[in-house]
């Protein structure tokens, strides 16, 4: 009998995005139920979404902290066992290492937390307590990703060459943070959004996506970090070179300021026999290129993919699965994770592939690499952890 995890969770109010995005997520294929929460820092706005959601009064928080410690104190059947972290990044630390210290496993929204210092001792508590971490670099989830991955891993693309991958948003192209947005106040915020702002948003989401389709870790970085809407506190653009650890080459762009962009992450991977595309406009194909024979549009769903791709898609061919379908597929890999662990049976957590912990932490140096590389005057930096 399949398990259903009893969760709680950190943030996420009826009007915040990514709160909701998750207990879709969480619940699409019934391996999660949300039993609690302290849902905002304003306890009338917890209870009110607490009541919202159907959730027994004496179950909704004022605070984090006595969500987790009032939880620690329930019969072990009835007490929370995995805790969702959805708040601003100023947030994830705190309560994802009380809730890791008190027993309980966590997924949280990326990035990791507020600073690499942050992420380090969060991965020091992750290897002390050996609890699970799950991070959400969404696109990751993508069956025709899986496909890319397995196809390079399989070596049908020989030696890997040349990364591109871009990043590109429009919504911030205006000072939408003196209008009143309340997404483009905490992102472009300093105190609460941390050292980095398109490059800790969506910078990180494309380097991550790079290196796990691609098996390589980023080794170098040349970087151009800018500020174009004036008056903004943090980058909404940036570039960057940047070398691999096998000698491969590649280019990376995130910019909030391409106007008219909607959200077009896009990746592009060539090795000595061939290439493939992806972009996120078209999830369900994947473009393979050879040097000698036609162009092939691979399709979601369909029998030919490999089991990767197959065992991360619901649907039969031709019927569309999209972004909360690859959240879903993240919490998924989390969910046998943590019911393995369960069991006495968790195996190395990159049987399971899902973002970890240290997929943070090198998020984390990748936004501190990049501010640091576009304040030097040497072409290279180092990626060093």
């Amino acid at each position: 009998m399949k398990k259903i995890l009893r969760m709680g969770m950190v943030g996420g109010t009826m009007e915040a995005f990514i709160g909701e995005v998750h207990r879709k997520s969480a619940a699409l294929d019934g391996n999660f139920a949300l039993v609690c929460g302290a849902f905002s820092s304003k306890p009338e706005k917890s209870k009110e979404t607490g009541k919202a959601l159907g959730l027994s009064p004496d179950r909704v928080y004022n605070t984090f902290a006595e969500m987790i410690e009032t939880e620690s104190t329930l019969p072990e059947d009835q007490r929370m066992e995995v805790v969702s972290i959805v708040t601003p990044n100023h947030v994830h630390f705190e309560p994802a290492k009380m809730a890791l210290e008190n027993g309980f496993h966590v997924i949280i929204d990326k990035p990791l937390a507020f600073s690499l210092e942050e992420a380090k001792e969060l991965k020091r508590v992750v290897e002390q307590t050996g609890n699970i971490l799950a991070l959400t670099h969404t696109y990751t989830g993508y069956p025709m990703i899986k496909e890319a991955k397995h196809m390079i891993v399989t070596g049908k693309l020989g030696k890997i060459r040349k990364i591109y991958v871009e990043y590109p948003q429009g919504w911030l192209s205006t000072a939408l943070e003196k209008e009143g947005n309340k997404q483009a106040s905490w992102r472009t915020d300093p105190n609460r959004s941390g050292a980095g702002g398109a490059i800790g948003d969506i910078g990180t989401h494309a380097a991550n996506l790079a290196e796990y389709v691609s098996g390589l870790k980023i080794s170098l970085i040349c970087a151009d970090v800018d500020t174009v809407v004036e008056g903004r506190k943090l980058d909404d653009d940036a570039a960057a070179l940047l070398k691999f650890d096998n000698g491969a080459s590649g280019v990376l762009m995130a910019t909030q300021i391409a106007a008219g962009e909607e959200n077009d992450l896009k990746l592009r991977v060539y090795g000595e026999l061939g290439g493939v595309e992806w972009t996120h406009s078209q999830p369900n194909s994947l473009i393979y290129k050879t040097l000698d024979k036609p162009v092939q549009i691979l399709r979601a769903g369909t029998g030919y993919l490999s089991e990767l791709a197959r065992k991360n898609t619901r649907l039969p061919a031709g019927h569309p699965e999209g972004y909360i379908e690859a959240f879903a597929n993240i919490y998924n890999c989390f969910h046998k994770a943590v019911c393995d662990a369960h069991k006495g049976e968790l195996k190395p957590l990159k049987v399971y592939d899902f973002p970890d912990v240290y997929d943070g932490v090198r998020g984390m140096a990748f936004v501190k690499k990049m501010l640091e590389s576009n304040r030097s005057t040497d072409k290279w930096t180092e990626f060093t952890i």
